[in-house]
């Protein structure tokens, strides 16, 4: 303990600023507590299923042959956008196709690294299902479309590709997504239920707090330079974006 001279016997100093008894004691720790996991709930599968290559037909019919469709590609999601596990998973950000070997790619990289006891993966996307067509090389042109090579996933911009979730924290789960979202064909992007709330926020705000009038809605809508001659009818519904 350390005392004041100019302190009266048993009391403080009152002479001089900042000048006090010194008494040392043992400092308190504050720990953070770990994350409750009580509302979790768990699948009945905590693997990813294996997705067939080609659908499945009733006997006696002929597969059907299909036109590229790109409509299945444009414009955001309007269903599976959000997290149904509000955990973790993976979003599109940009349109594209899926392959039967981006879905095993997805399956195995995650089964590898999925600890099953406390964790579980599932599927948001659909199995391949729409048939693209090839000529064989070196064909001519005409003589019909050519047969069915490949079945495909169309995926749409905001679509959620695979959830991950259990009794983990998202800094576990992001390694394994992110070794995943790297291998699609498209922009994709590692997300939690914050982060994905934060991003639509922020794009609300971004449209919600634009001083500059003149956005690509107001020269759409009002026509200017007569943009409704040399855009996209896409351009007219969505204004520049999702395309």
């Amino acid at each position: 303990m350390l005392i004041c001279r100019a302190a009266p016997l048993g009391g403080m100093c009152t002479r001089f600023v900042g000048c006090a008894t010194q008494v040392p004691s043992c400092g308190l720790k504050n720990y953070v507590l770990p994350p409750s996991y009580e509302g979790v709930e768990f699948p009945d599968r905590n693997k990813l299923k294996f997705m067939d290559k080609v659908p499945t037909y009733p006997a006696g019919l002929r597969p059907p042959k299909m036109m590229k469709n790109l409509i299945f590609m444009r414009g955001p999601e309007p269903v599976h956008h959000s997290l149904i596990h509000q955990q973790y998973g993976i979003v599109a950000l940009g349109p594209g196709r899926l392959r039967s070997g981006h879905f095993e790619m997805m399956r195995m990289t995650i089964g590898r690294r999925l600890d099953t006891s406390r964790m579980f993966a599932i599927w948001r996307v659909d199995p391949p299902w729409q048939p693209v067509t090839r000529k064989g090389q070196g064909k001519r042109m005409g003589g019909g479309k050519g047969a069915i090579d490949h079945y495909v996933t169309p995926v749409k911009h905001g679509r959620i590709i695979v959830e991950l979730g259990g009794n983990c924290e998202f800094k576990e789960a992001f390694p394994i997504l992110r070794e995943v979202a790297e291998k699609l064909p498209f922009k994709a992007k590692p997300v939690s239920h914050q982060m994905l709330q934060e991003m639509r926020q922020k794009e609300s705000n971004s449209e919600k707090y634009n001083i500059n009038p003149y956005t690509l809605e107001y020269i759409i809508r009002n026509n200017l330079g007569k943009s409704h001659h040399w855009i996209s009818p896409y351009d007219r519904k969505w204004f520049g974006k999702h395309i």
